[in-house]
Parts: C-alpha cells; sequence; structure tokens
C-alpha cells in the first residue's frame, strides 16, 4: 500500500477548498524512471505533486490536464499529465541538469526553469480542450500556479509544493497543497486566511518535521472547521505500450520506414514520460509498410 495520499475537503462552511497531500513515492519513481539531478528532481516532483491534486479536483474519469512549463532554463521545459484518479507521468527536457544551491541553499529550480510560461490543457471530453497560459513569475512552480488560478482561472489559491532530497539524491520528502477561496467567502474568512499562511514555512520543513496533509490542514485552517471528504491515491502510472508506439513510429510514414529498413537494424524506440524502451525488427518495420 503507497503511503502517499491526497485529501480534499472544504472549510469555514463550504467557503474555501482544498487539497494537501505527501508524493514522496510517486515522486522517487519518476526519479528512477528518468534518472533525474537532484534539481531535475524538485523541478518534476513538484508538478507532478501538483498536477495530482489538479486532477483530483476533475469531474469525470476520462478527464485529463496538462501542465506544460516552458522556460529558457537549462532544464530545457517540463511536460506533465494527470487524469481524475491522480495518475500523473511526466518528464523534463534536461534530466541531468546540474546548478548551484539558490541564495537560500536549496535546490535553485527557478534556475533551472528560467522565464517563459506556464500552460494548463484541461481536455474534458469537449470538442476542443481548454487551454489556459500565464507568464512564469519565478520559475518555482508553486508561485507560477498560484498566479495561474488567479489570472486564467479567476480563483485566488494558495499553492504550496516541496521536494526534499536525500544526500544519496533519493526523495526524502515530496508534497504540497492547493487552497482556494470559493465565490462566497467573505473578507473576515479570506483575511484570516492570508493571516494564516504568512506563518506557514516552507512545506518541506512541514513534512520533515512528520506533518501529514491533515495536520497541514489543521495547522493552517484549524479554527476554521476543515471537514475531509475523502482521500485518493496518487501514482506514477504511464500507459504507454506496444501498440501505441508502433502506431506513432508508422506515422512518420513509408519513406522513412523504408530507410530504416534498408539499414538491416531494428531501432528502440523509449516512451518520453516513463523512459520504457520498445525495440522493433526489421521485419516488424516490413509489416508495417504492408500494413
Amino acid at each position: 500500500m503507497s503511503k502517499d495520499y491526497i485529501i480534499r475537503g472544504t472549510a469555514a462552511g463550504g467557503q474555501i477548498r482544498f487539497f494537501a497531500c505527501t508524493t514522496r513515492e510517486m515522486v522517487e519513481v519518476a526519479r528512477q524512471k528518468h534518472n533525474t539531478s537532484p534539481v531535475a528532481s524538485a523541478a518534476l516532483g513538484r508538478t507532478l505533486t501538483a498536477a495530482a491534486m489538479m486532477g483530483a479536483m476533475m469531474k469525470s474519469d476520462t478527464d485529463l490536464i496538462t501542465i506544460n512549463i516552458r522556460g529558457n532554463g537549462p532544464i530545457d521545459g517540463i511536460t506533465v499529465t494527470a487524469d481524475a484518479m491522480a495518475r500523473v507521468k511526466g518528464f523534463v527536457g534536461n534530466p541531468e541538469v546540474m546548478l548551484p544551491a539558490s541564495a537560500e541553499g536549496k535546490l535553485d529550480v527557478g534556475g533551472a526553469v528560467g522565464d517563459g510560461f506556464l500552460q494548463v490543457i484541461r481536455d474534458i471530453g469537449l470538442k476542443d480542450p481548454y487551454i489556459g497560459q500565464t507568464k512564469l513569475v519565478s520559475g518555482e512552480i508553486a508561485e507560477d500556479l498560484t498566479a495561474y488560478f488567479a489570472i486564467s482561472e479567476q480563483v485566488p489559491s494558495a499553492v504550496a509544493l516541496g521536494v526534499l532530497m536525500n544526500k544519496d539524491n533519493t526523495v526524502r520528502q515530496a508534497g504540497g497543497f492547493i487552497i482556494q477561496l470559493l465565490p462566497n467567502a467573505t473578507e473576515e474568512v479570506i483575511s484570516h486566511l492570508e493571516q494564516k499562511l504568512t506563518e506557514v514555512t516552507h512545506i518541506t520543513e512541514l513534512l520533515d518535521e512528520g506533518m501529514t496533509p491533515e495536520e497541514f490542514v489543521e495547522y493552517i485552517m484549524g479554527n476554521m472547521e476543515p471537514e475531509i471528504m475523502d482521500t485518493i491515491i496518487p501514482e506514477f502510472y504511464c500507459n504507454c505500450s506496444r501498440e501505441r508506439v508502433a502506431k506513432a513510429v508508422m506515422s512518420v510514414g513509408n519513406k522513412d520506414l523504408q530507410e530504416m529498413i534498408d539499414e538491416g537494424k531494428e531501432i528502440e524506440v523509449n516512451c518520453h514520460f516513463c523512459g520504457k524502451k520498445y525495440v522493433f525488427s526489421v521485419d516488424e518495420l516490413k509489416a508495417m509498410i504492408r500494413n
């Protein structure tokens, strides 16, 4: 049984909704699959954690959310997708990126991401997906998502995301929260929540002190009567398959397939999202042309 979980609920009599989670195992699976450096593990882990909570916001089991972060930094972009069951997958452009620590002595995720844009694509079964895009505020991901929710979805939100690494480059802690004000929130509730949020230290410190998602919620909103509605188990899950990858290979067209056949060597194709390798023999390539 995974120790990762997301709680979701409401507080202040339905004036606030919240999601809070611990995702260490999910982020460690991603680190192993992509062999990411510490700063790449932190950047990918924060984005996966956010996507899992945003997936849990969706209504239908077939809904999908994609977060694309496109900056001019050396990590060369981050892409993550999640479904409504908080199953996530994702990758960074340059998993080996190394940078010195930030001025605070932390992993410099903002420096790795750089300046650019954050794009959220919600595919909720309509003819066209909903696409929202905002400028990156800091490249630290939580602040960028806070700005995205405010500007693109007009939902005042507080987003906290953190990944703490061990000396051996394994994931020590990961998790976060998204707290959102609903349209009926009173000024009193808003100012009380804002005051409490100023008292919150780095989320990784709370995780490393052994605090659970329930305890973060109690710590921030204890006197606003938070009610937990349900618990969701997030996981790193890739739905790639040999058939899907074969379709992608066939899509290059007969001319390119014939060139691969003429070289007389099998080809290897890797899934971007999970790194799984698929090998196709010359005979399989010939069969693709016949089909």
